[in-house]
């Protein structure tokens, strides 16, 4: 497969004061155009930082002078490159613009426009990234085409979170961020949820980072990494994906 993302010797360090906490710890990681990345751990492992850090939304610990974020320290062979390209050392501007041409999200909450129905927030999804994609045929592909003229207190959480996904379809990104996707939704309505974004990947070539504290989840993925103080402590690769309708819950 070819090489997406790379990271080398990727660092994050909080400062409280006079106190530090080092939420990641010289990560090496390399995903793959069209894998599925599930990083798995508990509360408090560093798996939220390294999407973050991954994604641009924050910083990796940094040694050279930078007009637009504030410098610390980090190994000077240390670097985050999409396509070859180490976006590490982007301004803030251009970072900015790089996701919102580049990466979609997926959080635990919605984050969706109260006074729009499923169709007009998924076409916001496109506006922001100045696509072209058929939204109608997206909005099928996560099971909600009879719903799409209903606004958001019409639907389930589950349903909604499908909408979540089609917003951030509609720009039709490189790699899709999910944090935590279907922490907030039962068995059922939760592997309705990955099988969507299963889907997305097999039809849409979309690379998924998929964040979770459930282990049952890592199944689905290409690439499993378990995180624990701030480093990636085992990587496992599945010869064989399973279909979340299969998966072990919790």
């Amino acid at each position: 497969m070819e090489k997406l993302i790379e990271l080398k010797n990727v660092s994050k360090t909080y400062k409280m004061g006079k106190i530090e906490t080092v939420a990641l710890n010289n990560i090496n990681l390399t995903v793959n155009k069209g894998e599925i990345l599930v990083i798995l751990g508990s509360s408090g492992s560093g798996k939220t930082t390294l999407l973050n850090v991954i994604s641009g939304l924050d910083r990796m610990d940094a040694n050279e002078e930078h007009k637009s974020f504030k410098i610390t320290k980090r190994n000077k062979n240390s670097y985050i490159k999409y396509n070859n390209t180490d976006i590490s050392k982007y301004s803030d501007l251009r970072m900015t613009l790089f996701r919102k041409k580049k990466l979609g999200f997926i959080f635990q909450t919605y984050n969706l426009l109260e006074h729009l129905n499923v169709r007009e927030n998924v076409l916001v999804g496109s506006k922001l990234g100045n696509s072209k994609a058929n939204i109608d045929k997206i909005i099928d592909l996560v099971g909600l085409t009879k719903h799409k003229k209903k606004y958001m207190h019409e639907l389930s959480g589950g349903e909604q979170q499908r909408v979540s996904i089609a917003r951030a379809l509609a720009k039709e990104p490189e790699v899709m961020f999910c944090d935590e996707p279907t922490g907030a939704l039962d068995e059922k309505t939760g592997k309705k949820v990955l099988e969507c974004l299963v889907e997305a990947n097999e039809k849409m070539g979309t690379t998924l980072i998929i964040v979770t504290h459930n282990p049952g989840i890592a199944l689905i993925g290409d690439k499993v990494i378990k995180m624990n103080s701030g480093k990636i402590v085992e990587e496992i690769i599945n010869k064989k994906r399973t279909n979340p309708k299969d998966i072990p819950w919790g």
